[in-house]
């Protein structure tokens, strides 16, 4: 990619445009993310962040990576909020993703609920990155309320079913002057690739990194997709014509009477 395509958030500027998420961490794959993956950002879930007695999750993640504290578990904006207060005295800094939900089975986001703590947050010197479902009218509240990107959901969490939310995602893209980063539910590289091919800013994925047989691999798979999702777009997509075909050499084409 060209070294001045850089994804900023909150005024700091990022290489690589894939950010690992917080939902099933291992050594394998915080150092595949960050190798092979090129991630420079890692969430953080607050709440899990010590896994063992002996063990932290902090003592994982390399030096140069930013920590994206999470508010999983959080079921409304004053819990949220509080978990991201205990995120920066902890030392892990101002940037915080905000995830609200109520809902235990499905894991959709309150959006309302997250409109309120963006504005809290942002008040406080924060960089709110809300977790939200893809509405435009949702999306232009959480700008107002101060947010430094927006984190629409593809699908549901660890679905790994991709864009299901598509068409709605594309409105965020066109309509709101914020990086739009696609979360939860991308399973697949050429998944990220279309995300990309869109204009989505970034990707953030998990599950399909944490259950890949090839670690590695899949880590690689999915840095080499969004990049050539995110050449594409830069690029200029060609047209898609409604219907019918059209030669792409004028001299082979047919006349029909």
């Amino acid at each position: 990619m060209q070294s001045n395509d850089k994804l900023t958030i909150g005024g700091k500027a990022f290489q690589s445009r894939f950010i690992l998420g917080s939902g099933k961490y291992s050594l394998n794959l915080i150092e595949a993310a960050v190798k092979d993956a090129g991630a420079e950002i890692i969430t953080l879930a607050v709440r899990r962040a010590n896994t063992k007695e002996q063990e932290n999750i902090l003592d994982f993640i390399p030096e140069g990576v930013t920590l994206l504290p999470n508010t999983s578990g959080a079921r409304n904006a004053q819990e949220a909020v509080r978990i991201a207060r205990l995120a920066r005295e902890l030392g892990c800094g101002n940037f915080v993703k905000i995830e609200i939900m109520r809902d235990s089975k499905y894991l959709l986001p309150d959006n309302q609920e997250t409109i309120k703590a963006t504005e809290i947050l942002a008040k406080e010197g924060f960089v709110v990155m809300p977790y939200m479902y893809p509405d435009l009218n949702v999306a232009r509240d959480l700008v107002n309320a101060g947010a430094a990107s927006i984190m629409p959901l593809g699908s549901p969490i660890g679905s790994n079913k991709g864009l299901a939310t598509k068409e709605f995602i594309q409105i965020l893209i066109e309509e709101i002057d914020l990086p739009i980063i696609v979360d939860a539910g991308i399973g697949r590289p050429s998944q990220a690739c279309e995300a990309m091919e869109m204009g989505a800013a970034a990707i953030m994925a998990n599950t399909a990194l944490a259950t890949a047989g090839n670690l590695p691999m899949m880590a690689s798979a999915f840095r080499q997709a969004i990049e050539a999702g995110r050449k594409a777009y830069l690029s200029g997509l060609g047209r898609v014509l409604v219907r019918g075909a059209s030669p792409s050499d004028p001299l082979t084409g047919f006349l029909h009477n």
